[in-house]
């Protein structure tokens, strides 16, 4: 099978991490191009990855390269540009997270998805890391009953330091963007999609002045199910904090670290599986293993996960976390 021909639009931090790493390590992959608008930044990664086709206009590389599929990790603020150009370029996309800055842009480019009939997937890589994989097995199969009440909790330094990163009309908020929209994504996808009926949302600046950077949310679903969700880029803490619980009728799933709790005769056994743990190890391994998911939807050999449809509706409940901070009350989702 001939490998699927990629190009990677926007050369920042994740791009030179994790994506075009990981990129030359999947066999079934051709890295054919890149784009990038600092011209500088633009040679360095071209050659540094030994790719010959590059670009300081992605619409020039849409035009004359033969790619199949796109990476876009720009500035959130392009994102609905760059995808949108893409798909109708008849390529299909994955696109980091957050898909757009409003659930109007994110909408937008999942009917230019629809209209092209192309995939579109978003960066959601905590799905992929080996342990919550573990977790939603153990879920799936009934393992703790049915789960009534997820705790998620990630406390770490911003994600990046590039200015538009603090700016609210280009990243399109603070912590609720750059660590709640993932943990979002991560409780309802353990929960199987309950239906958000209601969110209130605190918010707190304490060493930021116009985007938040500690959010606390209880987010209300069907069936009495909740999700809390607390992120943070400043809470004091000695190191970063990862960690999301699973609650069941039977028993309880966690991770970092990895438990796995199921009542067996009136009493708690830990089923931990024997696995590695090492945080950068899982990072690592999430993105890979997602962007092979991807290669694989490509290929029709895996359904698309972490959808664009998906992806509106969680910009849908983050729209509702900001206006419960900003009113201090309960919103409910229509």
């Amino acid at each position: 099978m001939d490998r699927v021909r990629v190009a990677v639009i926007g050369l920042g931090g994740v791009a030179q991490i994790v994506h075009l790493p990981n990129l030359s390590k999947i066999k079934t992959v051709e890295l054919k191009s890149v784009a990038e608008i600092k011209k500088s930044r633009l040679i360095a990664v071209a050659d540094k990855f030994n790719i010959k086709e590059h670009y300081n206009d992605y619409r020039e590389l849409l035009e004359k390269s033969d790619i199949e599929a796109v990476i876009v990790a720009t500035p959130t603020s392009f994102h609905k540009e760059v995808v949108i150009a893409s798909l109708n370029a008849k390529k299909d996309v994955l696109v980091e997270k957050p898909i757009a800055r409003t659930f109007a842009e994110a909408n937008a480019m999942v009917q230019a998805a629809k209209k092209n009939k192309r995939k579109l997937m978003v960066g959601m890589n905590l799905r992929f890391r080996s342990d919550t994989m573990l977790l939603k097995s153990f879920i799936n199969s009934g393992e703790i009953g049915e789960p009534f009440y997820t705790r998620a909790i990630w406390v770490k330094r911003k994600s990046s330091d590039e200015k538009w990163f603090m700016k609210k009309d280009q990243a399109g908020g603070g912590v609720i963007f750059d660590l709640g929209i993932s943990m979002l994504d991560l409780s309802l996808w353990l929960m199987d999609y309950p239906v958000v009926k209601s969110v209130q949302t605190q918010t707190y600046c304490q060493n930021t002045k116009n985007l938040e950077d500690t959010a606390i949310s209880y987010i209300r679903c069907n069936k009495s199910k909740l999700v809390n969700i607390e992120t943070s880029w400043t809470l004091p803490v000695n190191q970063d904090l990862f960690r999301i619980s699973v609650f069941g009728s039977k028993g309880s799933v966690t991770t970092s670290p990895l438990h796995i709790y199921k009542r067996v005769d009136d009493q708690f056994v830990d089923l931990k599986p024997t696995m590695p743990q090492n945080s950068a190890t899982l990072f690592q391994n999430s993105y890979l293993n997602e962007l092979k998911s991807f290669i694989g939807a490509i290929r029709g050999l895996n359904p698309l996960f972490s959808s664009g449809e998906r992806a509106v509706e969680r910009l849908k409940v983050i729209e509702a976390m900001y206006r419960s901070a900003k009113k201090n009350h309960e919103i409910k989702i229509n």
